[in-house]
């Protein structure tokens, strides 16, 4: 994988789109070289556009066949589908490839393989890894995934030890904050996370009948206080380099395998952010199907949910432990100083969880599980536990002494 300079301007000169598929198809082959011989020798290639396309450009070039191919994705200085009216910084491009490069030093097997990242064409050339498939698809079919528990566990520990003082020389942590500075992407977690969905902002989507439910949470002082400290340690506590948007749709799964994508909100913040976004996925999938068709099915999907909550916490907690047993710091190597840690993190963790659960249900974005479910009356049964949900974990935050506590919670309020 080829990086430019980290010292190079960070304001390069960008032509900012392919031209047309055959330039697509020119900067791809030039930049996966040997890596992938059986695409560069291919005699022909084509080029599909894939994705959302709401603020990127994202292509696949594949033989006719798909028997080789490679993922193309070119960034604008603008979200796509608004125009220059709302610019946005290209560094989110390069933040993106560089926190990939760091994920596969760290896991793998649990990221797509990053061939190049070009900064003049803002554009990166990665792993195509369409034998997969989104997790919000797979939870809405109630696929089994006995081991995303602990892959995601796995992936949040090394990621965020890896990237923390506990690892890090102190000039070299202060360097990779900078570096990893992230301002533009960052405005826009801080307005959906903890601006929006606590007040009756224009940007809110509300199912009717949720409106009450959505009103009377405005209302509560007490919570609003509570998700301001939340914003502030977002704003002011670089612990850790995070993927910053680590919801269902970032990742990829067959039954054997999960991959990681698209970390472009990647910063250095507080690591419970990333874990808590990760449980609420799971919480609010969760959530849905409580509702979902398939009484019998449903009870033991949710069941299955919450276990694969409670492993991510505990495999992220014991190979967390693990590796702060060989930290370099003789202040954290004191006894007791990573359970101290933990214990905070966790904390952390629970309260992030709680305002995307929140956010995810009244803010702007909504996901894929509850927005299946058709009937406005029954989905907003759903929503309202998700809601609740989100509400107790962040008053509750502080007293919740580690996940299976937190399950109780879980198991209450679901039923």
């Amino acid at each position: 994988m080829t990086v430019q300079d980290p010292h190079a301007s960070q304001a390069p000169s960008i032509e900012y789109q392919f031209r047309d598929d055959a330039d697509v198809i020119a900067f791809a082959r030039q930049h996966v070289g040997d890596q992938l011989p059986a695409f560069t020798s291919a005699s022909e290639l084509q080029v599909e556009e894939i994705g959302d396309g709401n603020i990127n450009y994202v292509y696949r070039v594949c033989t006719p066949d798909r028997s080789a191919s490679v993922i193309v994705k070119q960034g604008l200085p603008w979200v796509r589908i608004i125009g220059e009216s709302w610019p946005l910084s290209l560094v989110r491009v390069r933040i993106e490839a560089e926190t990939l490069q760091f994920e596969a030093d760290c896991a793998p097997e649990l990221v797509p393989v990053l061939y190049h990242f070009d900064e003049s064409r803002s554009a990166i050339v990665m792993e195509d890894i369409g034998d997969h498939r989104n997790l919000r698809h797979a939870f809405l079919e109630r696929t089994v995934l006995p081991e995303l528990g602990a892959q995601m566990g796995h992936f949040l520990a090394t990621t965020l030890y890896r990237s923390s003082d506990l690892a890090l020389d102190a000039h070299d942590k202060k360097a990779r904050v900078a570096r990893f500075t992230n301002p533009d992407q960052c405005k826009i977690t801080e307005d959906l996370f903890f601006v929006d969905p606590f007040c009756d902002h224009e940007r809110n989507s509300i199912n009717p009948a949720l409106r009450s439910d959505a009103e009377a949470l405005w209302q509560d002082a007490a919570l609003k206080v509570e998700v301001a400290e939340l914003k502030q340690r977002f704003l002011s506590t670089p612990e850790a380099l995070l993927h910053g948007d680590l919801h269902a749709g970032s990742i990829f799964v067959r039954e054997d395998s999960t991959k990681v994508i698209d970390p472009e909100f990647g910063f250095f913040g507080p690591a419970g952010f990333d874990i808590g976004s990760w449980l609420a996925a799971l919480w609010l999938a969760a959530c849905a199907h409580t509702e979902l068709e398939g009484e019998d099915d449903r009870r033991d999907y949710v069941a299955q949910l919450r276990a694969q909550a409670v492993a991510s916490w505990e495999s992220f907690a014991r190979e967390y432990r693990e590796q702060a047993a060989h930290t370099s710091d003789a202040s954290f190597a004191a006894p007791g100083v990573a359970e101290r840690l933990l214990s905070r993190i966790l904390r952390d963790a629970l309260g992030y969880a709680g305002c995307e659960l929140i956010r995810r249900t009244i803010g702007l974005a909504h996901v894929l599980e509850l927005e299946s479910i058709n009937d406005g009356a029954v989905r907003a049964r759903a929503e309202r536990r998700a809601l609740a949900l989100g509400r107790e974990l962040i008053l509750a935050r502080e007293s919740l002494e580690d996940l299976a506590a937190a399950d109780g919670v879980v198991a209450r309020l679901l039923g």
